[in-house]
């Protein structure tokens, strides 16, 4: 079983970037922090290099030292040697047509079904569902298609809501999810609120976090707490 650790988000309202998932992250890649390769290409409107620092810097404390996969000569390369792989947040279709773009789908994949610790954040935990359709992100370029890296056999919807805007006539998070759930009946999406997180390792693949989760099913819903086995 991959090793992997899902978060919903990287910032909570009021608070420092990373500040409330830093000591989550650390303890996941405990041994593992040699060299884990950042893949920075859900950032748009940041350059990778400053994505990169932002993380870097964010991480110190923890003594967490991240490398961009874009300052690498082989990128394929970086990918086989690095101890642990770490995939930002930002635009889902963005990061995902630049792997793809770059042949990278496959040598991630089997990276980490070998083993090497995964850490994604918002569109890095929605790219380790089967394809990116339950992604919030607007299509700003095209992917060759949805298909993404597998690494869970269910659909992730990072930074859950069901909250509306009063006097907006636009549907709720939880209409569009129905809508992929309706077109594709025999699968099943986990909803990720602020603040939670998905750890799957040897032995389990758990929902965490301090606020109560949720499995969208086609006609179907079912509310999960923290330590909620998905397997």
């Amino acid at each position: 079983m991959a090793k992997l650790l899902l978060l919903s988000n990287s910032t909570n309202y009021g608070e420092k970037y990373m500040q409330w998932c830093e000591s989550i992250i650390a303890s996941f890649v405990l041994e593992h922090r040699e060299n884990i390769v950042f893949i920075p290409y859900a950032g748009v409107t940041i350059s990778y290099k400053e994505y990169t620092n932002k993380v870097n810097e964010a991480l110190a404390d923890q003594r967490i030292l991240v490398h961009n996969l874009e300052d690498f000569d082989s990128q394929l390369l970086a990918i086989e040697k690095a101890t642990a792989i770490f995939v930002g947040g930002g635009n889902t279709f963005h990061l995902l047509k630049t792997i793809q773009d770059k042949n990278l789908i496959g040598a991630i994949r089997k990276k980490i079904q070998s083993g090497t610790p995964y850490v994604g954040w918002s569109a890095g935990s929605n790219i380790a569902s089967p394809t990116i359709c339950t992604t919030n992100d607007m299509p700003i370029v095209e992917t060759t298609n949805f298909n993404s890296l597998a690494l869970v056999d269910f659909q992730l919807n990072p930074h859950y809501t069901e909250k509306t805007i009063d006097g907006h006539g636009g549907e709720s998070r939880k209409q569009r999810l129905e809508e992929y759930l309706a077109a594709n009946q025999g699968n099943k999406v986990v909803c990720l609120p602020e603040e939670s997180y998905i750890v799957s390792d040897d032995k389990n693949t758990r929902y965490l976090g301090t606020t109560q989760g949720k499995i969208l099913r086609h006609l179907s819903e079912e509310n999960i707490l923290s330590n909620y086995s998905l397997v």
